[in-house]
């Protein structure tokens, strides 16, 4: 029985995935702002949730290692005007900064051979032709505190796309600089970011407005089926979790060399992820940022 830890397990393909986990009898830890038992409380808006949500980890786990280690929550937002309590730009802190810190808390309590799985989205990749505004850099520093940024987008709908694909290149570049690293090559830890397309109907869209969280809510039901037919990166939730929990529960094995999924049309496939995201010093610049944003030694 393998002992998984999980954030954005409660709503979507996410809740999906928990299905698949709990029916093959697994232990599972997941972390959610609103849980049933409190013990899983997290906030991945507040770093001091984080925190308290790992040292509640470690407290339960005990000797026991985790074997897969789950960053899936997200959030995207209409504009890059959002604050966390800790004074970051919300996109930012909530798809990468929180995720990091939470992976450095428990890695000590990660089991050799553990596996990371980090959700990302192909719309960090300019070359997928998504409609958001693609990523600029991966610094650090100015997602964190967009409003320095002299490059910022000037409209705030493309501000807030920036933000949400920035986070995904941020994601892809944390998978590198973990397969990269000589400790948890040693501990025989890999890293995996995973793509599940589009995936309506699903509370990501939450922040937007209401006639965008309307479409994103119709589009994953039967009446999108025609659309999702003719864009490979459309998928329902329970094909985007169906796909997640086999990459956790290990039925599906990456090709290798490969550390990149992406869903298409339902199947996975393992493309090279964008030109920024193989940036091995982009990659160990960002582990480094993050660390210090996070309060963490590099």
């Amino acid at each position: 029985m393998a002992a998984i830890v999980m954030t954005g397990g409660s709503s979507g393909f996410g809740a999906v995935a928990v299905r698949e986990i709990v029916a093959a009898g697994h232990s599972l830890i997941v972390g959610a702002r609103s849980p049933a038992d409190p013990a899983d409380s997290l906030d991945l808006t507040r770093l001091d949730s984080v925190r308290a949500f790992a040292e509640s980890v470690s407290r339960r786990l005990g000797t026991t290692g985790i074997d897969v280690l789950v960053c899936n929550a997200g959030v995207v937002r209409p504009d890059d005007s959002g604050r966390t309590p800790d004074g970051f730009e919300t996109t930012f802190a909530v798809n990468h900064l929180a995720h990091y810190l939470l992976l450095r808390l428990l890695t000590p309590a990660l089991a050799d051979g553990a596996r990371v799985l980090l959700t990302t989205s192909g719309t960090h990749d300019p070359e997928t032709g998504a409609a958001l505004a693609t990523p600029r850099h991966a610094d650090a520093d100015l997602l964190a505190h967009p409003d320095r940024d002299p490059d910022r987008h000037t409209r705030p709908k493309k501000a807030g796309e920036h933000a949400y694909t920035a986070s995904k290149l941020c994601a892809v570049l944390t998978v590198r600089a973990l397969n990269h690293d000589a400790g948890m090559r040693a501990r025989r830890i890999t890293a995996l970011a995973y793509d599940p397309g589009q995936v309506f109907g699903t509370g990501l869209a939450r922040d937007l407005a209401l006639p965008l969280r309307i479409a994103w809510k119709v589009l994953g039901t039967p009446v999108g089926a025609p659309l999702r037919r003719f864009t490979p990166t459309m998928n329902t939730p329970e094909a985007a979790g169906r796909a997640l929990a086999g990459l956790i529960l290990g039925t599906v094995t990456p090709p290798p060399g490969r550390t990149y999924a992406a869903l298409r049309r339902g199947s996975l496939t393992w493309p090279d992820p964008s030109a920024l995201a193989r940036d091995d010093e982009l990659a160990q610049a960002l582990w480094a940022d993050s660390a210090r944003l996070a309060g963490l030694e590099n």
